[in-house]
């Protein structure tokens, strides 16, 4: 049995009442298959922190977090906080810090569940977004003058460098090579002349590596339209940071609902630790209801454990929720149900234990 020291960062919102249920599931799959015992050690970051202590999290929190194997990452954001301080002071600080350049976001449509393109079924598409996550429009590069003036003035710039897009497309192209060898690469080069133009020439050259792979490049509007009209022409896709990033919550829309998206921030070469957490944000307007959602923090732990090597417990989750789902009586109201996020949980658990 191997052991993992885990990093748990609930954060705000429904992150709070979401990750308990994740590392129930979690402990049981790690009883049931004998596979890893996780340790575990809480972090307070997020918006109350702030509220506190003036920062999302401690000066030396990614000193702190480095010697842990992963992140497991609830939410983030508060109305009483600007959304820029919450993401930027916490999220994009561990994401940038721990070179995690590769957001990994599947989509797929899980048995009883609707999608609200209503001619898909279950097995119509299953596709991974590969998003850019460390610089692009996320850089941070900018600044504002003349504030209150007639005369006032922001400015915003992209970061793109060949070593930043290199690494995540050859990233791309070889999950592709793995699955059914169709990349597609979002881009906007007919307006984005300087960024976007290097992006494609990048595409195309380390592509070069991948003759196996088939490329597309499709400009991102289209390809937004796309995912709706088309989402089973889909295989992997790989954006920008930006692109990326609304593009994914297109695809939790399709599936269904925000609430069942999970996404992996990873650094492949593993000289960090890999944070995983759900799509869905902090929600807010339904704090304390205990209706919030728990499998997207749930499918969330089983990319984490396939990340650490655990493939039998991670499968043994998968199996799980999507036992769960198909069966149609525990389904939080997102997903047109009535259960409670607990509920949800227990019945996951119960699907494990009973051999699913």
């Amino acid at each position: 049995m191997k052991h993992h020291n885990i990093a748990v960062i609930p954060g705000d919102g429904v992150g709070e009442e979401v990750a308990p249920e994740g590392v129930k599931v979690l402990d049981a799959a790690g009883e049931l298959t004998g596979e890893y015992k996780f340790g575990y050690e809480y972090f307070p970051y997020g918006c109350n922190y702030y509220l506190k202590h003036d920062r999302m999290m401690a000066d030396d929190g990614l000193k702190i977090l480095r010697p842990f194997d992963a992140i497991y990452f609830g939410a983030v954001g508060f109305p009483t906080v600007p959304d820029h301080i919450s993401l930027r002071g916490l999220r994009v600080a561990i994401c940038q810090g721990f070179e995690q350049y590769v957001c990994y976001r599947p989509c797929e449509l899980l048995p009883g569940i609707k999608s609200p393109l209503a001619d898909k079924k279950v097995g119509d598409f299953n596709f991974i977004v590969v998003r850019e996550n460390t610089e692009g429009e996320y850089a941070g590069a900018g600044g504002r003058g003349h504030h209150g003036l007639p005369i006032e003035v922001a400015v915003e710039t992209s970061i793109f460098t060949r070593v930043g897009i290199e690494r995540v497309v050859r990233y791309a192209y070889k999950l592709a090579q793995s699955r059914r060898k169709r990349l597609i690469s979002a881009t906007k080069s007919n307006a984005q002349q300087h960024s976007l133009t290097f992006w494609d020439e990048v595409v195309k050259e380390v592509g070069k590596e991948f003759p196996d792979v088939s490329v597309e490049r499709v400009l991102i509007d289209a390809l937004s339209a796309r995912f709706i009209l088309k989402p089973e022409s889909l295989d992997v896709v790989v954006a920008t940071n930006l692109h990326g990033d609304i593009l994914t919550d297109i695809a939790a829309a399709i599936s269904g609902s925000m609430g069942i998206a999970p996404s992996g921030n990873i650094n492949p070469e593993r000289e960090y630790p890999s944070m995983f957490e759900p799509v869905h944000g902090s929600a807010i307007e339904i704090v304390g209801k205990g209706i919030a959602n728990p499998i997207a923090m749930i499918w969330c732990g089983a990319m984490m454990l396939d990340f650490l090597g655990h493939r039998k417990a991670a499968k043994l989750i998968d199996a799980a929720i999507k036992a769960v789902t198909a069966e149609g009586r525990m389904l939080t109201p997102d997903l047109g149900g009535t259960a409670k996020t607990k509920e949800v949980t227990d019945a996951i658990i119960a699907k494990m234990r009973n051999g699913i």
